[in-house]
């Protein structure tokens, strides 16, 4: 074999192997900064019939990403969902980058500007020290924050029940998800109700047994990286094939959905588990 012909082929195998390299990394962006959206459906009994067919769009577990300049192609998106409600479970924030105040705020304005708007808190927005001022200036750019409270919604002249938690790393006297839970029930029995609770990993143990209708959570991050026949392949807290990272599950009588969530937190990343953003439509049975 000529010198020139061995040359040719190390030039060939050089140029399949960065070839090869180049699509990774394409893919590989491609897996933690391309918009997916989800749609799922929740069916109930119970769901009063004037909230058939609302809509939901769930935004969880952000940790500062951007999705165009200043979130454009995700506010884009929410737009044409043409939302009823909108909800945020938790982590806009990501203690490691030292997400800015203005990023949650401004986020929160665009989509307040959508639709009515409700936040709880996630683990990271415990790590700031003025979790008090993020709150006040949510709410001040039209957000509602649910700390461990409940509201009313209302759609086609009937009533449901949204309540809310701060995350389990809030001030050490919060109101317990158990209080909130027997409020609730003590004040209207009968109602249809649906609760924010950022921890998917508390739904089977805690959340399960409040007797909502639905929980809707994040957290997860979709099990960083999704194999075939798993649920993800390592949980937030570094455990193997973790639970309850994405979708619809169902423990003691409850039911959550979960979402895989936007962002990544610190240097995590993700494979096949594309950022989602959740439109969840409510029908009655």
């Amino acid at each position: 074999m000529s010198r020139l012909h061995h040359t040719r082929r190390r030039t060939h195998r050089l140029g399949k192997f960065l070839l090869f390299c180049v699509l990774c990394a394409v893919f590989f962006w491609w897996s933690n900064h391309s918009l997916q959206t989800e749609r799922a459906v929740f069916t109930s009994p119970r769901l009063p019939a004037g909230f058939d067919g609302c809509t939901i769009v769930q935004l969880s577990d952000l940790h500062g990403a951007e999705f165009g300049e200043d979130n454009e192609e995700l506010i884009r998106r929410v737009r044409e969902a043409e939302p009823d409600y909108i909800f945020l479970t938790g982590d806009l924030l990501d203690r490691y980058r030292q997400t800015p105040r203005s990023y949650a705020v401004s986020l929160g304005k665009s989509l307040a500007g959508i639709a009515p708007t409700y936040f709880v808190t996630g683990n990271h927005e415990w790590a700031f020290p003025d979790i008090r001022t993020l709150k006040r200036e949510l709410r001040d750019a039209g957000v509602t924050v649910l700390s461990n409270e409940y509201v009313p919604l209302s759609r086609g002249g009937d009533r449901i029940l949204l309540a809310g938690i701060d995350d389990p790393n809030g001030f050490a006297d919060q109101k317990t998800p158990e209080e909130l839970a027997g409020e609730l029930r003590g004040a209207e029995p009968d109602a249809f109700w649906m609760l924010l609770a950022h921890r998917n990993n508390y739904f089977e143990k805690e959340y399960s047994l409040l007797g909502a209708d639905l929980v809707i959570s994040g957290h997860g991050h979709g099990g960083l990286i999704r194999l075939p026949f798993t649920d993800g392949l390592v949980s937030v807290e570094r455990s193997l094939f973790p639970s309850y990272t994405a979708g619809f599950y169902e423990a003691n009588g409850g039911k959550v959905f979960v979402s895989r969530g936007l962002g990544n937190s610190g240097r995590t990343f993700r494979l096949f588990n594309r950022p989602e953003m959740v439109v969840l439509t409510l029908r009655c049975q």
